[in-house]
């Protein structure tokens, strides 16, 4: 019998394979791995007629935070929601769709001063097609947007005017309001 020889190709070719299957095998995993990252959570408080209602929000800061959004996700806790926050003022005519967005959503505009300038409910979009999901405009100047699930709004009677505090808000309206 004849010990096994390697011979310095072979030996480059299997290492070369491994190194394409290990890279292939990262790439596959990679999507994953980037969807499974959190935002940063904060709490945020909303006062509506003297009453405080308590939300445990995600942070979307970036362009490319508030591009995902709640893209792909099932479900939202009850007092859960995400937070876009805007370095400056964002006009009447932006808003924001429903693209591969599974669940209804409520969506309040916010002026720089925390208070609620709109409320509108928003519906999924099961379309493949991008082109093919309506958008929601603000209606109003607005500097940040809370998302939260559809009816939350209504169901503790909240509406604009509402102060909307979160940690970072430098002025405006507070808790107290």
């Amino acid at each position: 019998m004849r010990p096994l020889q390697w011979s310095a190709l072979s030996i480059r070719t299997s290492l070369l394979l491994l190194l394409l299957v290990a890279a292939a095998m990262l790439a596959w995993r990679w999507p994953a791995v980037a969807e499974s990252t959190t935002l940063e959570r904060q709490p945020v408080r909303i006062v509506a007629d003297g009453e405080v209602f308590r939300l445990e929000v995600e942070m979307a800061r970036t362009a490319d935070e508030r591009r995902t959004g709640l893209m792909d996700r099932d479900s939202l806790a009850p007092d859960a929601g995400m937070l876009f926050l805007y370095d400056r003022i964002q006009p009447p005519q932006s808003g924001f769709w429903m693209y591969r967005t599974r669940i209804p959503l409520d969506i309040a505009f916010i002026d720089a001063r925390g208070r609620i300038a709109t409320i509108h409910t928003m519906e999924p979009c099961l379309s493949d097609n991008p082109r093919e999901c309506p958008a929601t405009l603000a209606g109003a100047p607005y500097q940040a947007a809370l998302e939260v699930n559809a009816g939350y709004f209504a169901e503790h009677g909240i509406e604009a005017g509402a102060c909307v505090v979160w940690p970072g808000l430098t002025s405006g309206c507070s808790a107290a309001d």
